[in-house]
C-alpha cells in the first residue's frame, strides 16, 4: 500500500463514528481544485509504512470504531482487498471514499464485506466530466457503472459533489441531481482553498449561490445537504 498520510484520529471524516483516516497516494483524475495535490502529483515522497497504520489500530481497539480510507484514490492501490480486510480482522468498520472510476473493484470490496460506508465523489454533469476531471477523453461509463451499483442499496452509502465557480453552474447541479435521483445521501460541499491545488485559480461559490444549487437539486434529490456551510 502507498499511504502518504495517516490522521490518527477524526469525528468528521466517518459519520457517526470515531475513526482514523488513511490516505492512499496517487489519483487517475487531475481535478484542479482537487484539495490533497500532494497525494496526486507527489507519490514518492513522505511515505507512511503500513506497520505505522496497524500498530496503532491494535493500540485504539476498543476506543476507535473505523477507519477512513482516503486519497487520491484508493482503488488504484493493487493490494487494496488485502489492507482492508487486514482490517477488518481488527474488528473496525471501514469507510472508502472513491472517484467510481473502478467499479469492478468497488462491486467487488463491497460484495467481500470490506467496507461499510462508501462516500464517493460525483464531480460534475455527465457533460462536463472531461473537463472538470482534467481528461479530455474521458469514458463517463465506469461512472454511471458504480452510481448504478451503490444506488442498488449493496451498502450505506453518499454521494458528493464540491462546488467550484469555475466548472459548476446551476444547471450542472440540476443535471447531477436528475442523474443520481432516488438517492437517499447528497451533499454539496462549497470548494475551500486549501493551499495544496493542482490549479490555484479555482475559487468556490457564496453561500447564496450554494442554497440555490440546494433547491435546485431538492427537486430530484429531496434529503439533499449542504456541508461545510455556517
Amino acid at each position: 500500500m502507498l499511504i502518504k498520510g495517516f490522521q490518527k484520529l477524526t469525528l468528521l471524516d466517518y459519520p457517526g463514528k470515531t475513526a482514523c483516516t488513511v490516505f492512499t497516494g496517487g489519483c487517475n483524475y487531475r481535478c484542479p481544485f482537487c484539495h490533497n495535490a500532494g497525494l496526486v502529483t507527489r507519490i514518492d515522497t513522505e511515505i507512511i509504512d503500513e506497520s505505522e497504520v496497524f500498530a496503532h489500530l491494535k493500540k485504539r481497539q476498543g476506543i476507535l470504531d473505523g477507519v477512513a480510507v482516503s486519497g487520491g484514490e484508493p482503488l488504484l492501490q493493487p493490494d487494496i482487498e488485502d489492507f482492508l480486510a487486514k482490517i477488518k480482522e481488527l474488528g473496525y468498520s471501514i469507510k472508502l471514499d472513491t472517484n467510481g472510476s473502478f467499479p469492478d473493484k468497488l462491486k467487488d470490496i463491497i460484495e467481500k464485506g470490506l467496507c461499510d460506508y462508501v462516500a464517493m465523489d460525483i464531480k460534475n454533469s455527465k457533460e462536463r466530466y472531461p473537463e472538470t476531471v482534467g481528461i479530455k477523453t474521458f469514458d463517463i461509463r465506469d461512472m454511471e457503472k458504480s452510481v448504478e451499483i451503490l444506488k442498488s442499496g449493496v451498502v450505506p452509502f453518499e454521494f458528493r459533489t464540491t462546488v467550484t465557480k469555475n466548472f459548476h453552474t446551476l444547471k450542472d447541479i440540476e443535471d447531477i441531481a436528475k442523474w443520481i435521483a432516488g438517492t437517499e445521501q447528497y451533499y454539496l460541499q462549497n470548494f475551500v482553498d486549501s493551499g495544496n491545488l493542482i490549479d490555484s485559480n479555482v475559487e468556490g461559490v457564496s453561500k447564496e449561490e450554494m442554497y440555490s444549487m440546494l433547491e435546485v437539486a431538492k427537486k430530484y434529490v429531496p434529503a439533499v445537504q449542504l456541508r461545510g456551510i455556517d
